[in-house]
């Protein structure tokens, strides 16, 4: 009779982890924040110097819409970072500025949610930098039509002409 209700309470126990486990699991596919990039391809037209002696106006922004952001923040993550930084593809001269905002909030359905930050212009750099924030109060925090405008700075005859390209990379996480 012993082996039995060792044998059983063996059963009750498996099902217990494997229960958990599921738990587990759940939760954490639950606690996934995802964001979506849209928008198109920025060329900026950098106009022909006719005289000696003149230097480029080295400043140029895009349209303010020229990415366009949709983010999700679980409720049981609260708050997320919205972070961004470039890649070369494949050349990019170190005296070009790439710099970014957000230009909106884009629309939720969250009444007690909230984006605050990157309104004015950050710099991109190699590295994550934050650009904004999301707040999730009591509800997934999904967020669709977020507007980031770029700027391009440094732009001067004393760099060498050829194209210059770079990748743009969003990324959130939580904090």
């Amino acid at each position: 009779m012993k082996s039995t209700s060792l044998a059983i309470c063996k059963k009750v126990f498996c099902t217990k982890y494997i229960l958990f486990i599921i738990f587990i699991i759940s939760v954490s596919q639950y606690k996934a924040q995802t964001i979506t990039v849209t928008g198109t391809n920025w060329t900026v037209s950098v106009p022909t110097i006719t005289e000696a002696g003149s230097n480029y106006a080295g400043l140029y922004e895009s349209a303010t819409n020229q990415a366009i952001l949709a983010v999700s923040v679980p409720l049981l993550l609260g708050n997320a970072k919205v972070s961004v930084h470039y890649e070369a593809n494949p050349t990019w001269h170190n005296s070009l500025v790439l710099s970014a905002k957000r230009t909106s909030n884009g629309t939720t359905v969250c009444a007690l949610c909230s984006i605050t930050g990157g309104t004015a212009y950050q710099t991109v750099t190699l590295t994550d930098i934050e650009l904004f924030r999301i707040q999730a109060v009591l509800a997934l925090a999904a967020y669709t039509g977020i507007n980031i405008q770029f700027q391009l700075s440094g732009v001067s005859v004393t760099i060498p002409a050829t194209s210059y390209q770079s990748r743009i990379v969003f990324t959130v996480s939580g904090i």
